[in-house]
C-alpha cells in the first residue's frame, strides 16, 4: 500500500516514537511509507527505514493553513497515496483537507483522552477510521459522538522488544533505585512520586530515586516546582532530576523499580517498556495503567493520588527482591504477548485494508 503519515510535532515524545516505530516497520514490509513533517523536525531522523526522497517538509503552524493543504493534496495525488493517517489533534483537519480531492482514505490515530473541538466536528466527517490507543481513549471518542462507534478502533501501542530485552544492565553495586519517566507536568503525578519517596527514605535512606524528563514549559515552571517540593522535603541527596534520556532501555536497566504516579493516562507506554526490560512496576490506577497491568500478577495499582499507599507498596517491593522478581517476569511475559511491534503494525495493516478504495 502506499501509505503517508502526518506529523507536524517539533519534539519527540510517546506519541512521535510510536509513528517512527510504525512508519519504519510498515516500510520494512514492503509498503511505499512517504512522511509529511514540518520543517527541520526531529521525527525526521528517527525514520531510519523510510526513503529520505518520500519525506515531504511542509509550514504546519495550524489546523487550517490552507496554502500548506493545497501542496500536500497535490503531493497525495501525485504520489498515488491510499492511506493518509494523522497522529496529532492539530493536523487532523489538514489530513482531511488532503484528502478531500484524492482517492486517499483518511486514518486517525487518537493518543490522549482530552475531547476534540468544534473544528475537528466541522471537518472529520470524511474519516474512515479511528484508532484509539486505548480502550479509555476509545470510549472517550465514542462519547463525544463526532465518528461512526463502528470506525473506532482500539489497537494498543506496540514496542520494539529486542530494544528493552537486550539493554545492558548496570548492575555494579549499589544503592536500590526506583525511577518514573515523562514529561514534567502535573498529569504525570511526580509530585506524588516525591512526596511517596521522602515517606520510603524515613525507613530505607539507602534507596535513590530518579525522575527522567524534561519541562515543556519554556519558563521551566514544572522543574522549578519539583526541585523546590525536594528541597522542602530535605530529600536532595536521594530524589534526583536527570533530564530527558534519549535511551530508554538502557535508563530502564539501571532501575529496580519503575514507578508512574500518574493522575491520568490515556495509554501508559512507560509502564510497557518497564516490564518488556524486566523491572517491575508500581502504577496509580490511571485509565492506561488499568488496561496494562494485571493487578498482583505484572504490576501493582494504587488509587490515583494516595501518596501514603504509593509509598507503602514502594517500600513492599524494596523490602522483596523475590516479589519483584516474579512481577517482573510476569510483566515481561506480559508484554511480549501483548504489546509487541508486530501485532500492533499487523492490526493496522487490516485496518488500512478495511479503509483503502476497492
Amino acid at each position: 500500500m502506499r501509505i503517508l503519515q502526518i506529523c507536524s510535532a517539533r519534539e519527540i515524545g510517546g506519541g512521535e516514537r510510536h509513528l517512527a516505530d510504525l512508519a519504519n516497520t510498515l516500510a520494512q514490509r514492503g509498503h511505499q511509507v512517504f512522511a509529511a513533517l514540518s520543517p527541520s523536525s526531529p521525527v525526521r531522523a528517527t525514520l531510519s527505514s523510510v526513503s529520505p526522497e518520500n519525506i515531504i517538509e511542509l509550514p504546519m503552524r495550524n489546523s487550517l493553513n490552507l496554502a500548506t493543504a493545497m501542496k500536500l493534496s497535490r503531493f497525495v495525488r501525485a504520489q498515488d497515496i491510499e492511506i493518509v493517517h494523522a497522529h496529532v489533534a492539530r493536523d487532523y483537519p489538514l489530513a482531511a483537507l488532503t484528502t478531500g480531492r484524492s482517492k486517499a482514505r483518511l486514518v486517525l490515530t487518537r493518543h490522549v483522552l482530552f475531547p476534540l473541538n468544534r473544528i475537528h466536528r466541522l471537518t472529520l466527517r470524511r474519516t474512515s477510521r479511528v484508532i484509539a490507543v486505548s480502550q479509555a481513549v476509545a470510549e472517550s471518542l465514542r462519547s463525544q459522538s463526532i465518528f461512526d462507534r463502528n470506525k473506532v478502533v482500539t489497537i494498543h501501542n506496540g514496542i520494539d522488544l529486542a530494544r528493552f530485552e537486550t539493554a545492558d544492565p548496570s548492575r555494579t553495586p549499589r544503592k536500590l533505585r526506583v525511577g518514573t519517566a515523562g514529561h514534567l507536568g502535573p498529569i504525570k503525578g511526580h509530585e506524588d512520586f516525591v512526596r511517596a519517596a521522602a515517606l520510603v527514605l524515613q525507613n530505607r535512606p539507602d534507596v535513590e530515586f530518579v525522575i527522567a524528563g524534561e519541562d515543556k514549559f519554556q519558563s521551566g515552571e514544572n522543574r522549578t516546582a519539583l526541585e523546590k517540593l525536594i528541597r522542602e522535603l530535605r530529600v536532595s541527596d536521594h530524589v534526583k532530576l536527570i533530564g530527558w534520556v534519549d535511551d530508554m532501555p538502557q535508563f530502564l536497566s539501571t532501575l529496580d523499580l519503575f514507578v508512574s504516579a500518574a493522575r491520568s493516562e490515556p495509554f501508559g507506554l512507560a509502564i510497557v517498556e518497564a516490564m518488556a526490560a524486566g523491572v517491575p512496576v508500581v502504577a496509580t490506577a490511571s485509565e492506561g495503567a488499568r488496561e496494562t497491568i494485571d493487578e498482583e500478577k505484572t504490576g501493582r495499582l494504587v488509587d490515583v493520588g494516595d501518596v501514603a499507599a504509593l509509598a507503602r507498596v514502594i517500600e513492599e517491593l524494596i523490602n522483596d527482591e523475590p516479589e519483584r522478581r516474579r512481577l517482573a517476569q510476569n510483566g515481561r511475559a506480559f508484554a511480549r504477548d501483548r504489546f509487541s511491534l508486530t501485532r500492533m503494525v499487523e492490526r493496522t495493516e487490516e485496518v488500512y485494508e478495511s479503509a483503502a478504495p476497492a
